[in-house]
C-alpha cells in the first residue's frame, strides 16, 4: 500500500473523540466502565449496547455486543487495540481513578511516570488495555537542548498519588 503525500498536520484541535468497543458480556462491561471508573450510562440498546459519558456528553465509550456476545479477547501477539487511555483533569481526579479500581479489587498492571504526564495501566473485564492519566502543563514537559521532548518511563509512586485522592463525601 503506498504511502499518502501529507503535506499538511491534521488541524490542532482535532481529538479522538470517543471509543467504541466490542465485549462480550455487556453488562459486566458497564460494571467495569459505569461501577468502577465511574461513566455514567447515557443510553442503552436493550442488551446488546450502551453509550457512557462524563459529564452528560452523549457518549466517550460505546460497548457493544453485535458480533462479540460470549466471545473471548483476541490472544496476545494479534493486532488490534493496544489500550484505551482516559484523560483526567488534575492528579487529584487521577488519584480517586486509582483508589476506584483499587476498591473494587481490579490488577494494576502497570504506572509510569512519562515526564509529560502520569499513567496507570490496568485491563478490562473483555481483555481490553486501559490507561488512566493525566497531563502536566505544557511547560512543565521535559524537554532536550534543541526543544523537542525528552519523555521518559519512570516509576509513578501509587502510594503518594493515592494520598492526593479527593475525600470521600
Amino acid at each position: 500500500m503506498a504511502q499518502p503525500n501529507q503535506t499538511q498536520p491534521v488541524h490542532p484541535a482535532a481529538r479522538i473523540g470517543h471509543v467504541h468497543l466490542r465485549v462480550a458480556d455487556l453488562d459486566r462491561a458497564i460494571g467495569f466502565y459505569a461501577g468502577v471508573l465511574g461513566f455514567e450510562v447515557q443510553q442503552r440498546y436493550g442488551a446488546e449496547a450502551a453509550f457512557l459519558s462524563a459529564g452528560g456528553y452523549h457518549h466517550h465509550i460505546g460497548l457493544n455486543t453485535w458480533q462479540s456476545k460470549g466471545s473471548t479477547p483476541p490472544p496476545p501477539g494479534h493486532t488490534g487495540l493496544y489500550h484505551t487511555a482516559f484523560l483526567y483533569p488534575d492528579r487529584a481526579q487521577l488519584a480517586d481513578a486509582l483508589r476506584r479500581v483499587l476498591n473494587a479489587g481490579i490488577q494494576i498492571d502497570g504506572a509510569a511516570d512519562h515526564g509529560v504526564s502520569e499513567a496507570i495501566y490496568l485491563t478490562d473485564p473483555d481483555g481490553n488495555g486501559v490507561e488512566l492519566y493525566r497531563d502536566r502543563a505544557e511547560a512543565e514537559w521535559p524537554r532536550r537542548d534543541d526543544g523537542s521532548l525528552a519523555m521518559v518511563n519512570t516509576r509513578l509512586d501509587l502510594e503518594a498519588l493515592l494520598a492526593e485522592a479527593p475525600a470521600l463525601a
